[in-house]
């Protein structure tokens, strides 16, 4: 099995209220005098109290269509992911050469060479260091990238393999949007990063470490991409987000958890953690009805979402970290990491503590 050997979270250090972010968007013209009612709801809804943005919040304004958008993601991503990875690896006392994968995910940002590639340099990981730069997967791919981790370590037990997550969604800021869905990202999404450092099931930093993981399951819904992306556009990345995304949670993701932990002769009672993505209010409501959670299960999700904000991809990478750092689930006992993301797709990885 794959062993979660150190999770390192980061966060830029521009950190303001819900208040001055809702303030500073209607400034920048983003909510028109008819949408005034609508954001300032959409704002209290959200649940969010305050979020961490890759720039100081004055400087959003002077920000010149996408190239330069993507300009200071570069900038940013590259900043973060060297925080974010040379910290996990220390805490999971492992060197940059001893690298054998990396995988980096972002879905706000694009780069070519890719973020991993650039970093490699800078960290010193091995010129043979294998990497995967994965694009499209959004909210999903925290959770997917460690199933992919998995799956590389599976069959190579002495390795060691790394998956970064860098997500600006604040720099996919459309000035000239004023649909609900626009309002609605405006309200909910963060930005920050976050390390894993996983180890195969031989390797030296394996045995004193975090979870391992036992296994992992993907999933697409049939005729649903229409319910969450991005339509990429001259002025950049425009959120899609469907109405429906709550009720399609509500009435498909229980059955796809249930089936995969019995498969694994797991019961929902038996687990201890569940670590899942805060797609926001609505979605996490869905969640907790579609599993017949108690409200303690998804606390510390609820907790991120008010302090940062949505992540994307980094969210659920952030909760693993917070779970490992201050949860403590009883050895031995199983653990959920559960994500949604483009698709519409969802990404179940089965833990053991």
């Amino acid at each position: 099995m794959t062993r979660i050997a150190a999770v390192h979270a980061v966060l830029p250090p521009y950190r303001y209220e819900q208040s001055e972010i809702k303030a500073a968007l209607v400034a920048m013209g983003v909510v028109g005098r008819k949408e005034r009612a609508v954001h300032d709801r959409l704002h209290a809804a959200a649940t969010v109290r305050s979020r961490c943005l890759a720039m100081p919040l004055e400087r959003y304004a002077a920000l010149n269509g996408f190239g330069e958008a993507n300009d200071t993601f570069l900038d940013v991503a590259m900043d973060l992911g060297e925080q974010a990875i040379t910290a996990a690896l220390e805490k999971a006392g492992v060197s940059p050469p001893d690298v054998d994968l990396i995988v980096f995910t972002s879905v706000t940002g694009i780069a070519a060479p890719s973020i991993e590639a650039r970093l490699a340099w800078r960290l010193g990981m091995r010129p043979d260091v294998k990497r995967v730069p994965m694009f499209g997967l959004g909210c999903v791919a925290g959770a997917a990238g460690l199933s992919r981790l998995h799956d590389y370590l599976e069959s190579r037990p002495e390795g060691v393999a790394v998956l970064l997550s860098v997500e600006l969604c604040s720099l996919t800021l459309q000035r000239t949007d004023r649909s609900a869905a626009n309002l609605v990202a405006g309200s909910l999404f963060g930005d920050g990063a976050a390390a894993v450092v996983a180890v195969g099931q031989d390797h030296p930093a394996g045995p004193d470490g975090g979870p391992t993981v036992v296994a992992a399951r993907s999933h697409l819904f049939p005729d649903t991409e229409q319910l969450l992306g991005w339509h990429i556009g001259d002025a950049g990345f425009g959120i899609v987000l469907g109405s429906d995304l709550p009720d399609l949670v509500r009435s498909r993701i229980g059955g796809q958890v249930r089936a995969f932990l019995a498969d694994h002769d797991v019961k929902f009672h038996d687990v201890t953690a569940w670590i899942c993505h805060p797609g926001g209010p609505r979605v996490l409501e869905a969640v907790q009805e579609a599993l017949e959670l108690p409200a303690r299960a998804l606390e510390l999700t609820w907790r991120s979402l008010a302090a940062v904000g949505n992540l994307s991809s980094a969210s659920v990478l952030h909760i693993l970290h917070d779970t490992l750092r201050s949860h403590h689930p009883l050895p031995g006992t199983p653990g959920m990491v559960l994500a949604m993301g483009p698709g519409f797709s969802s990404e179940l990885v089965l833990l053991r503590w």
